[in-house]
């Protein structure tokens, strides 16, 4: 049984920091695209970043490059999303993905993914 456990979600200022993580098990994250997503009240899910399973390349929405950092630790079979600098407009339900698909993962859409996490929210007033 697959089963994908985020953590990390909170209440933080304008310009703090926050790390996300997503704990995997039953699939082993090394050979699984893994993609970070959020959704906002009354919005729909939002692909923010990812990591393709062959080269291992990083992908970032516009509206976080810079800012955020997708990592994945192979070994304890965990991904993680480092966001700084946040914004009012990062305020979401965080979501992590993972699925074995072979090419770049910014091909993707959510609906492509089959293994989800629970969700964390993240809050930054304005």
């Amino acid at each position: 049984q697959v089963q994908l456990v985020e953590s990390g979600g909170g209440l933080v200022q304008p310009g703090g920091s926050l790390r996300l993580s997503c704990a995997a098990s039953g699939i082993s994250l090394g050979a699984y695209v893994v993609a970070w997503f959020r959704q906002a009240p009354g919005k729909e899910r939002e692909w923010v970043s990812c990591i393709s399973s062959g080269d291992g390349s990083k992908y970032y929405t516009d509206a976080v490059k810079g800012r955020f950092t997708i990592s994945k630790d192979n070994a304890k079979n965990t991904m993680y999303l480092q966001m700084a600098g946040l914004k009012p407009e990062d305020t979401a339900t965080y979501y992590c993905a993972a699925e074995s698909l072979a090419l770049s993962c910014y091909l993707y859409q959510a609906y492509e993914y089959g293994n989800w996490g629970q969700g964390t929210q993240v809050t930054v007033p304005s």
